[in-house]
């Protein structure tokens, strides 16, 4: 296996600390993994490194463009010239400026953003561009209090403001005010670094995942939804970014994993629909909602084979010292 690292993609809910213990479960004998909640493609990309041909799906934008830069990219990094073109110029009132002032950015910063988007689409390749909008990426939640865009403007203020935050967390956080270019190219060489061959054509696709189930064959299907009855909104987290990419508001999409009314049917539905895939992998966690005894009641309706395996994950909460001590849960599913 590849030595290659995953840059830091800063994404609630990365499975980067326990990607290769779940890569190691998958058999031996597959060649392709569908990954079909790909979010920060912690898991696409540790499969890619382990030799499978990877399939990595999300419904957000940005994330689809994660994967286009490290899972279906082989060869393409930034030059220098490349980054001198992204931040050439005099920053404007475009997109960011009009609709994201004092909302999530300051707005010299939006001006700044609204510059960087507009070059990064002179950039000679597809690949360059998403690599540097996956930087910009980077740069733009290294500015967030929290790490996510679904915090109020007040606190956004009150958080980046380095005297108070040291008075009441003992942390003043100045890479919040660091500039989105310092971020940029404090990170360039480790995105750059994270770009490898390893001879599969892999595939980066961004739909609902009860459409790309339809339109992808692999051996495994990966799957790790949001948790139902935890905090993570992924649409709140991040859709301000895929509103920036495509410089107009997105919806939010129709995904109800997070809905706890919804939750039991959804993963019948989604159940229903492996039948194709010889082996599915399922992550969740003792916090979550349905239980694990929940899920594998459900399971064992589509397959006798189903095995629960268990590892405990630690995190740390942003803001805080302590930690809290999960339980990831594994459901290995073997389908006739």
């Amino acid at each position: 296996m590849l030595s290659k690292k995953l840059p830091k993609i800063n994404f609630i809910g990365n499975k980067e600390k326990i990607a290769s213990w779940i890569c190691k479960q998958f058999p031996k004998q597959a060649n392709s993994v569908f990954d079909a909640f790909s979010g920060g493609t912690s898991i696409s990309y540790e499969a890619k490194k382990y030799g499978f041909k990877v399939f990595s799906n999300d419904v957000l934008k940005i994330n689809y463009i994660l994967a286009q830069a490290l899972i279906e990219n082989n060869k393409e990094t930034l030059s220098k010239k490349d980054t001198e073109l992204i931040f050439k110029g005099k920053p404007f009132k475009g997109f960011m400026y009009k609709n994201y002032s004092k909302v999530h950015f300051f707005p010299e910063e939006c001006k700044e953003l609204d510059l960087y988007r507009k070059n990064i689409n002179k950039l000679s390749s597809n690949y360059k561009k998403t690599l540097a909008l996956s930087l910009l990426r980077r740069s733009m939640i290294r500015k967030m209090p929290y790490s996510r865009f679904n915090i109020v403007w007040k606190k956004v203020v009150q958080l980046r403001d380095e005297e108070f935050s040291y008075k009441y967390y003992k942390r003043k956080r100045g890479y919040h005010n660091q500039s989105l270019k310092h971020h940029f190219l404090e990170n360039v060489t480790s995105y750059n670094d994270a770009i490898f061959n390893n001879n599969k054509k892999n595939k980066a696709i961004n739909l609902d995942v009860f459409t790309a189930i339809d339109k992808v064959k692999a051996d495994v299907v990966y799957l790790d939804p949001p948790y139902t009855g935890t905090m993570n909104d992924y649409y709140s987290f991040y859709g301000l970014i895929d509103s920036y990419i495509l410089s107009k508001k997105i919806k939010r999409f129709k995904n109800n994993f997070i809905d706890k009314k919804q939750a039991l049917n959804n993963f019948d539905k989604l159940f229903f629909k492996l039948k194709k895939f010889k082996y599915w992998f399922l992550s969740y966690n003792n916090q979550s909602y349905p239980t694990s005894a929940q899920l594998l009641k459900l399971l064992k309706k589509y397959s006798k084979n189903v095995k629960l395996i268990k590892k405990k994950h630690n995190y740390k909460i942003t803001g805080k010292n302590k930690k809290e001590t999960n339980t990831e849960y594994l459901f290995i599913i073997k389908n006739k």
